[in-house]
């Protein structure tokens, strides 16, 4: 833990006069989970509206000034059915505009799940969510940061990604020996897949993660609606009715499963615009950003 402290302690001087945009290497040293693969990421991927080759998972910080810092910090998982990441603009846009609101904000460059470059595909992103959440949490003091305010956010696929660290944080698929929590303490999903069950599920994102025939079981356990407890963090949602891509309904199951169970949860549903909305329907966050102010 010593030598993680430092090494992010480090990192963090460099990004305070960065204007808080430095990226960081997610793991200090190996990347668990990982085998050897002839596939390089190119050089300065993360410029490119999409990354289409992510074997590196690294964490991207835009930090609030200090006087109009909330303490609030989000992870942010950009979309791209675990085939591609928008980055730029469902992350660093995103990042942006929550920093501007006194909120930091951490883009994950996740792993894209592959067997050519992974042990076991179906948890690499999940992973390196944790490992994202845990990061965060340990280095808060240096980064301005409330470690009970530190949450998740995720887009479409990342929607995904996101759930799954809200339903499945008990399991730490990490070196985690300082028990650090891994539970974010709310979770943010914007137009999201969130289950795998095939009358729910995005078909390019399930099989992208789980492979071409996956068993019931994993197709259960990578459906999170059927994961919630009633330990859940509190959750904001927000949908188009009329997505033709990823169907509204994994929204609305997974808002009613954490409605029964008492989580307090906030769901929007736009009749139109479609899937990844945000990027023409101004003001969308507006309502987001309120519903921050009123978490504890």
């Amino acid at each position: 833990m010593k030598h993680l402290y430092i090494f992010v302690s480090l990192l963090c001087l460099t990004i305070f006069n960065a204007n808080a945009q430095e990226v960081l290497p997610l793991y200090p040293s190996e990347i668990p989970n990982a085998k050897a693969s002839e596939l390089q990421e190119p050089e300065n991927n993360i410029s490119e509206p999409l990354i289409r080759v992510s074997v590196t998972p690294t964490l991207q910080a835009f930090l609030p000034e200090k006087e109009k810092a909330t303490g609030q910090a989000v992870v942010i998982c950009p979309g791209g059915g675990y085939s591609v990441i928008v980055y730029q603009g469902e992350g660093v846009g995103t990042a942006k505009q929550l920093a501007a609101n006194g909120i930091a904000a951490f883009v994950l460059k996740y792993r894209l799940p592959m067997d050519e470059t992974m042990v076991d595909k179906t948890i690499g992103p999940l992973q390196d969510a944790q490992q994202a959440i845990k990061l965060v949490r340990e280095n808060a003091e240096q980064w301005n940061v409330d470690p009970n305010k530190v949450g998740i956010m995720g887009f479409s696929a990342g929607g995904h990604l996101a759930s799954t660290a809200a339903t499945h944080f008990e399991t730490s698929h990490i070196e985690n020996s300082e028990g650090t929590s891994l539970r974010p303490d709310f979770q943010i999903l914007v137009y999201p897949v969130t289950s795998m069950q095939d009358e729910l599920t995005h078909a390019d994102s399930r099989r992208q993660l789980l492979g071409e025939n996956p068993s019931q079981e994993m197709i259960d356990l990578y459906s999170n609606e059927l994961e919630i407890k009633d330990n859940a963090p509190p959750a904001y949602i927000i949908h188009a009715g009329d997505d033709d891509l990823v169907d509204v309904d994994n929204s609305i199951e997974y808002f009613q499963k954490l409605r029964k169970l008492g989580i307090p949860t906030e769901l929007h549903v736009y009749p139109s615009g479609g899937h990844g909305f945000i990027f023409r329907q101004e003001g969308w966050i507006d309502p987001l950003l309120h519903w921050m102010t009123t978490l504890n």
